[in-house]
């Protein structure tokens, strides 16, 4: 669905006046009495995302007319507005909507409408081939009327863009997107300016990343590190913000496999690499002055004859010993890799990584904050701060040296498990012995943010696209030029 701003309204098949919460008093139409009488008898307040929906013959012709709410018209209610107008339109019969703001709103509110409206059109219909004509989309384009807006949509459309890849990512089965065509689908970020390195199995053998290699060895899909690096400083920045995101493009658990129940579930399991990518695509689509290198460390974890048995121990690309307890603690050993290339390749001041790693912290946080951990109090409170702006929520959890002492090995440097409890911290310690001294470093456990198994205010049910906006807040905060 396109999504224009124009200073005129246009002649459309459907008009929308989008206001405040409170009483409806007027309208810029010729229906406006008999419309007002209407949305005050259904208790249209303005609630944001609200609608009330009519006919009204305007200029000599039938057209659809839709009252939206802005709530208090801040971003995230004209976010909510956008998304709540396309999801009662996408599917009406309505071909191309335009769209009016009833009293003052500003250039950034009337974008951030925009931006809802195109984040919540979103959908993938790839794969179907029978479907009900009236399930079918018919909403074409939305025409935001507005003399200024225009700057600000465009930065916020790079944003979008970057969403929409990281669903895409994430909604496609593991037959279609795996290892090579994950890296397939983001070579077209080299026609925004991102410099694309890919390595291979070979590649990661020279190097010793025994760890995410033995993940990768039970599948006929072979490993790729694909490395996506935006520089907006002309040059200027020599050390770059680095994102690491892992990408288990499905994980069956390994030998020590999954239920069967519910592990279709496990196509999304490249959530952090996913973000990771679509952050790189929003901040070069937007051209941000800032030097950030996207790292994805992808693999498939199989159960095959030749797949890491439980007990095995690998060595990382680190020197470090791990002994792999179970095999379904796959993608700490993936990052564990892509943290030492990364540190090694562009000695990075700050890294920040995401991870649909554990089950356990959807039992602390459930789907309404993504964990976080760091070892640097500042970093941590800018990621929180980047969370609560972009609608893209944060909670802080501990790490300790006792904590850490759940994952020591008696015959390895470290086992790749701790016991029953504290799931997520131990999954963290994990991860942090990998950080080199004096790196800030930050992990964002993911997994009960990337799926939604029921519709939001800005995305349908299924990938929710969760990391883009927060990574590229997070960008514009703290490290544009």
């Amino acid at each position: 669905m396109d999504i224009a701003i124009s200073p005129t309204r246009p002649d459309t098949d459907t008009l929308v006046f989008a206001m405040g919460k409170g009483a409806v008093d007027s309208l810029p139409i010729a229906a406006s009495a008999t419309l007002v009488a209407g949305a005050n008898a259904a208790r249209f307040g303005g609630e944001a995302g609200s609608c009330f929906e009519s006919f009204a013959d305007e200029g000599g012709k039938v057209v659809r007319v839709v009252l939206l709410g802005t709530g208090t018209g801040s971003d995230a209610d004209m976010e909510r507005a956008g998304g709540g107008l396309v999801a009662k339109l996408l599917t009406s019969g309505a071909t191309h909507a335009a769209v009016e703001c009833v009293g003052g709103v500003s250039a950034q509110g009337t974008a951030r409408l925009a931006l809802g409206a195109k984040l919540r059109s979103w959908r993938i219909d790839t794969y179907r081939t029978r479907q009900p004509e009236k399930a079918k989309p018919t909403l074409a384009q939305v025409t935001i009327v507005s003399a200024d807006a225009g700057a600000a949509w465009e930065k916020l459309a790079a944003v979008a863009d970057g969403v929409a890849l990281t669903r895409e990512l994430v909604s496609e089965p593991a037959n279609i997107i795996y290892p090579e065509t994950f890296v397939e689908r983001c070579q077209h970020l080299a026609d925004l300016g991102v410099k694309i390195t890919v390595l291979d199995r070979a590649a990661m053998e020279d190097l010793g990343m025994g760890a995410l290699l033995g993940v990768a060895q039970g599948s006929v899909r072979e490993a790729r590190l694909l490395a996506l690096e935006w520089d907006g400083t002309d040059s200027t920045s020599q050390k770059p913000l680095v994102l690491v995101g892992k990408g288990v493009t499905f994980d069956t658990g390994g030998i020590s496999i999954k239920p069967a129940a519910g592990m279709e579930d496990m196509k999304w399991d490249m959530g952090g690499a996913g973000a990771v990518a679509g952050a790189i695509k929003a901040l070069a689509g937007r051209k941000a002055k800032a030097h950030v290198v996207g790292i994805c460390g992808l693999v498939e974890n199989m159960p095959d004859g030749n797949a890491q048995r439980p007990g095995d121990i690998v060595t990382s690309m680190s020197g470090q010993t791990i002994e792999v307890i179970n095999t379904d603690a796959e993608g700490r050993l993936v990052l564990c890799d892509v943290l030492t290339w990364a540190q090694k390749t562009y000695a990075p001041d700050t890294i920040v990584d995401l991870a649909t790693l554990t089950g356990a912290i959807l039992v602390s946080l459930g789907d309404q904050y993504a964990g976080l951990f760091s070892n640097d109090d500042g970093l941590s409170d800018d990621l929180t701060a980047a969370g609560k702006a972009s609608g893209e929520p944060l909670w802080r959890f501990p790490l300790s040296d006792a904590y850490n002492k759940l994952i020591d090995s008696p015959i390895a440097d470290m086992k790749n498990i701790g016991g029953r409890y504290a799931g997520s911290i131990t999954a963290a310690q994990f991860i942090k012995r990998f950080v080199d001294e004096g790196v800030k470093w930050a992990h964002l456990d993911i997994a009960g943010m990337v799926w939604s198994d029921k519709p939001g205010a800005t995305f349908e049910k299924g990938a929710t696209g969760y990391g883009v906006r927060l990574l590229d807040q997070f960008v514009a905060d703290k490290f544009e030029a």
